[in-house]
């Protein structure tokens, strides 16, 4: 790892504070598997979890949660699981990506990548994960099941998370 990269990650903050967003249609509180396994890895990892909801597959009502989320100030970063796939249904990469002021394309190759070496083979072209900024939160969309729940959180997004909120309040100190 580079020296900068590494000094980067000890200039992020400690901690930050998350909203979940589980995205389904059937899904309920007490039936939310991935929801609550999202919540477990993060704060087992040192993260808070500040918002939980659960909203329809409706593009609408995915850009109102993140909206409402991000206009939270206990809110840094949102984590939505489930509508990432190619079916009729699914809404989710189009509502996150139609909102994201900057797109990490590098999430959804690197999240695609590991599930073809590690997991799925090649089911992952099916995958619309994605990941970016909306206003100043960071976004990051992933599949609904527990698989690529743990997939992303453990390998890709409890690793950079830090980092990624140190850069975007480095844009915010800097007057962007």
């Amino acid at each position: 790892m580079s020296a900068s990269v590494e000094q980067h990650r000890k200039e992020a903050p400690s901690s930050v504070n998350c909203m979940i967003i589980t995205v389904s249609d059937t899904r309920t509180e007490e039936t939310d598997k991935s929801g609550a396994l999202l919540r477990e890895l993060l704060e087992a990892s040192g993260y808070k979890v500040t918002k939980y909801a659960i909203v329809k597959d409706e593009y609408e009502e995915i850009q109102y949660a993140i909206r409402s989320g991000s206009a939270n100030p206990s809110v840094e970063a949102i984590l939505l699981n489930g509508g990432t796939g190619i079916a009729k249904r699914d809404t989710t990469y189009e509502a996150v990506r139609d909102l994201l002021t900057k797109e990490m394309h590098g999430f959804g190759e690197l999240f695609r990548y590991l599930s073809f070496a590690e997991d799925i083979g090649t089911a992952a072209i099916l995958s619309r994960a994605i990941a970016g900024v909306y206003e100043d939160t960071a976004v990051f969309s992933i599949p609904g099941s527990s698989g690529a729940v743990k997939l992303a959180v453990n390998r890709i997004i409890i690793p950079e998370l830090r980092h990624v909120m140190r850069e975007i309040y480095k844009d915010l100190s800097c007057g962007h």
